[in-house]
């Protein structure tokens, strides 16, 4: 099988509150979602009827069974999801204050399997001949992830839809400058750059929008996609600019929008469609995830999103 979209990075369990606006010291119930940017994304993809795989690793524990079974039951490919033995399955914790404060916190101690994939087990020819890779520059901060990747970026060379999601968790990195000289590597190895303003700020040291998506251009990529927040999304490419503002939905937890984006900018991609479509598409899948409580078990069906996008146009 030929995937249409294929996934590299972090997986695990959200543990999210079910009481909104209320701090963890006070939470009395959670809800157990699969959680993890790349997985997200993956799942993202699926929903709107993409054949996805994703690689990443769990624990060799019963959470790790349990996210084998919601990626099946999501639909995404999980024969490159292996258990270390030794290290638990990550959980991540959240508290929602809408419609802008969403704090997180990471458990990935002592090391995140999801950052235990190495070279020799990839499968270069199904990276190769994916419509779409998505990795995530989480993936390239520590060893033995980051030789992966740049194994990965290497097959890969430059193949349209290679897609580097800036991904900048600072609790995940040994420093910031450390960051930006792994994701400057990385930049002229892949064809699409996403990030929010935090992130390519790291990445090329500019926070202007439209300063920074020159600079990811200049860096190599052929598409740079800048996030705004609640001045919606920038897409730029040598010869065309787009700018497309915010869908209006009442916000409910924003934590899983940039995936619902990430999955919806694969598929619109992939179909072929003009930017502004394509990015039009991925703000309004953002959105109704940022309308819901959880990210993966949130992530909308073609119809949702189609919908939304009448709505928002009528």
């Amino acid at each position: 099988m030929t995937f249409e979209v294929l996934a590299i990075g972090r997986l695990g369990v959200d543990l999210y509150p079910q009481q909104v606006g209320v701090g963890l010291s006070d939470v009395d119930t959670f809800g157990r979602y699969l959680g993890g940017s790349a997985a997200n994304v993956a799942v993202a993809a699926a929903r709107l009827g993409r054949r996805v795989a994703l690689v990443s690793r769990t624990g060799a524990d019963p959470f790790g069974d349990y996210l084998h079974r919601e990626l099946r039951g999501y639909g995404v490919d999980d024969r490159y999801v292996t258990p270390v033995p030794g290290l638990p399955t990550p959980i991540t914790f959240c508290e929602i204050f809408p419609p802008d404060h969403f704090p997180i916190w990471f458990y990935r101690y002592p090391k995140a399997p999801d950052l235990e994939i190495y070279e020799a087990e990839l499968d270069l020819d199904a990276i190769r001949h994916a419509g779409v890779c998505w990795l995530t520059g989480t993936g390239l901060s520590v060893e033995p992830s980051r030789s992966a990747h740049r194994a990965v970026l290497g097959a890969r060379n430059r193949a349209a839809h290679t897609i580097l999601d800036l991904d900048y968790r600072p609790v995940l990195w040994p420093s910031p400058e450390e960051a930006t000289a792994a994701v400057r590597e990385a930049l002229a190895h892949v064809t699409v750059a996403v990030g929010n303003l935090d992130e390519v700020e790291i990445a090329v040291g500019e926070r202007e929008p439209f300063a920074a998506a020159d600079a990811l251009l200049d860096r190599g990529v052929t598409l740079a996609v800048v996030k705004q927040g609640p001045k919606g999304v920038l897409a730029k490419t040598a010869h065309e600019t787009v700018e497309v503002p915010p869908v209006p939905v009442n916000v409910v937890n924003g934590l899983g929008a940039g995936d619902a984006f990430g999955g919806a900018l694969c598929h619109g991609l992939l179909a072929g469609w003009p930017l502004e479509r394509t990015i039009r598409y991925a703000n309004a899948a953002g959105a109704i995830v940022a309308s819901r409580l959880a990210c993966s078990a949130a992530m909308p069906t073609p119809s949702e999103v189609d919908s939304l996008l009448r709505t928002n146009d009528a």
